[in-house]
């Protein structure tokens, strides 16, 4: 018979009141899976065809046994403890569904979340927010995370108005609060609030009248532009009459932002306005913009922006997204792009998709891919329907044979290998290039 498993040596403190050794949430524990009706799913990628037989029973209880005692370090004396706890949890909650284990215990991870907001520094603070943001992310739509957003709101409002509070937990509160807004509330009033809870924050970033000069980066700025991309994904979802009112109040009043010297600032405010104007064109289809030539040839200066005290790293990026802002907003265009995800393929054709699609990413990171296989709001959200259930002989049918893989990445290779080569000798003919 086995010997059983020592628990809570790993979680004691040590002599003199030392923190506690908190085990972060590793990629194999990602690996295992967690939810009894997605068991027989995963990605084709992770598929071996001569891989060990894995009691998925015992490591999901390891699991689960592993993530209550992070559950429980949140609640430790030493910050750098809890902060830690917050921080694989939200690994564990970016990586997998875990929806049956946190139901349970949902309550106890809404009062942590809350506690570290209240007490904690900036570090647990943002910690504790992007924590709220993967609960509500895994609850889905619903009651339960009605409930949730009930107890947090007022404290992320709070925070995230707080002048004296660090403009890093500020500005985590901000985009937690947008993001757990738009997944759980029924409530138009709410969403009003919350939506003017944001406004009030990202419109000091406009310029007063007298100064004439563009706008300057302040120590604020990355909490304007974080408020304003939240508050544009609360617009996404307002009925058409509240649409036309925001138009009507920010569209000739964001361009001023495209002056900012903060290249982050610009971007949010290109893609803002590209949205704007999308919006614009649905609920009128003859909307028409009066200082059109003014801001087309803004938004061509910066899509062609060659300034030399610019880093290459911004210029590149940001005339990335301007090319695409002033298709959109000259040439109503939209460049689609295509996300992989397992054997699903989704196209994002609109500049709403894009920045719903954009929000969520940077909220899970590399589970992006994972929870939009099997997420079902997520599903719910991008119009996917149903998770697409496979078993493992039709994984296997889909993935090519080492063999294969390897012959392909040889030819490539040596394909790549000439092609350089050809490229650096000097006595190349330049023209056979053209």
């Amino acid at each position: 018979m086995p010997k059983a498993k020592k628990r809570g040596g790993a979680h004691q403190r040590g002599a003199g009141g030392q923190p506690r050794n908190v085990q972060p949430f590793s990629d194999e524990d990602a690996s295992i899976e967690t939810m009894s009706h997605c068991s027989g799913f995963s990605d084709p990628a992770s598929f071996t065809e001569d891989g060990p037989e894995v009691d998925e029973e015992a490591t999901q209880e390891d699991l689960e046994y592993k993530l209550k005692g992070f559950i429980d370090l949140t609640l430790d004396k030493s910050a750098k403890t809890r902060q830690a706890a917050l921080e694989s949890l939200k690994s564990a909650f970016s990586s997998k569904i875990l929806y049956e284990f946190i139901m349970e215990r949902r309550m106890t991870l809404t009062d942590s979340i809350e506690r570290c907001i209240k007490k904690g520094k900036s570090e647990e603070q943002c910690a504790a927010a992007g924590l709220a943001c993967l609960l509500c992310v895994q609850m889905g739509s619903g009651i339960e995370s009605e409930e949730i957003f009930k107890t947090l709101g007022p404290v992320l409002k709070k925070i995230v108005c707080d002048g004296t509070a660090s403009v890093q937990a500020r500005q985590a509160c901000a985009t937690c609060l947008g993001i757990c807004c738009f997944i759980v509330t029924d409530d138009i009033t709410e969403l009003y609030s919350t939506m003017e809870c944001l406004e009030n924050i990202f419109i000091k970033a406009y310029p007063r009248d007298r100064d004439t000069n563009g706008v300057s980066s302040t120590p604020n700025t990355a909490l304007h532009i974080s408020a304003l991309l939240a508050w544009t994904l609360l617009l996404t979802i307002c009925p058409m009459n509240e649409v036309k009112k925001k138009i009507e109040m920010h569209l000739h009043k964001l361009p001023s932002m495209l002056s900012c010297d903060d290249v982050n600032m610009r971007i949010a405010a290109g893609e803002t306005l590209a949205l704007l104007f999308e919006l614009a064109r649905e609920t009128d289809a003859d909307f028409f913009y009066e200082d059109m030539e003014l801001l087309t040839e803004k938004l061509r200066a910066l899509a062609t922006d060659g300034n030399k005290h610019r880093a290459k790293v911004d210029k590149r990026k940001q005339r990335s997204v301007f090319r695409d802002v002033l298709r959109a907003v000259e040439e109503r265009d939209f460049p689609t792009e295509t996300v992989k995800f397992g054997p699903e393929r989704m196209y994002i054709d609109c500049w709403v998709k894009k920045q719903t699609y954009d929000t969520f990413k940077e909220i899970l990171g590399s589970g992006m891919q994972y929870h939009l296989q099997s997420n079902d709001f997520l599903r719910n959200v991008f119009e996917l329907g149903p998770p697409v259930m496979l078993d493992a002989a039709a994984l296997k049918t889909m993935k090519i044979s080492r063999f294969e893989r390897h012959l392909y990445n040889s030819a490539a290779f040596k394909a790549r290998t000439k092609a350089r080569s050809k490229c650096r000798d000097k006595r190349a003919d330049v023209g056979e290039f053209f």
